[in-house]
């Protein structure tokens, strides 16, 4: 799917390896992967994006680049803190999420506000109306086809 951005959002190292083969798999089927650009998850997806040849994006929070992980193609700082929760997922075309706490339950309502489609891996948030995947594959297929 050249040209579609998807947003991988969430936390915590015990999620990384979903993570990154989220990332692998959207590398994979040609969309660019988008995260927050710094650890944990972020470098994951963007790790496993880069393994099969993928394009990453990072929205950094502070103001240099070189904040971002070493699996960033091109980063963008914003100087805004959790600020950039919101252009992270406005930058996606979809989002997937993968862990998380408090910073990766707002990126889910400001993608819901947006109209992004938004797929929470397990185990993750238990949000009404949003769906959920049991693995990685199902995540990526469930965001790739609510795409208009």
């Amino acid at each position: 799917m050249p040209g579609v951005q998807v947003a991988v959002i969430g936390s915590g190292v015990e999620h990384e390896a979903l993570a990154e083969e989220v990332g692998r798999l959207l590398a994979e089927r040609g969309c660019t992967v988008v995260t927050g650009g710094r650890g944990s998850v972020m470098a994951a997806a963007a790790r496993g994006a880069k393994s099969a040849g993928g394009v990453t994006i990072g929205i950094l929070p502070g103001e240099s680049r070189r904040d971002a992980n070493e699996w960033i193609d091109h980063a963008v700082v914003t100087g805004v803190g959790h600020a950039r929760n919101l252009a992270v997922v406005a930058s996606g075309d979809a989002v997937i999420a993968v862990g998380g706490q408090w910073g990766t339950l707002a990126e889910i309502g400001f993608a819901n506000v947006l109209g992004r489609p938004v797929v929470i891996l397990e185990p993750g948030w238990q949000l009404e109306g949003v769906p959920r995947a049991a693995t990685a594959r199902e995540a990526v297929e469930l965001v790739l086809e609510a795409l208009p």
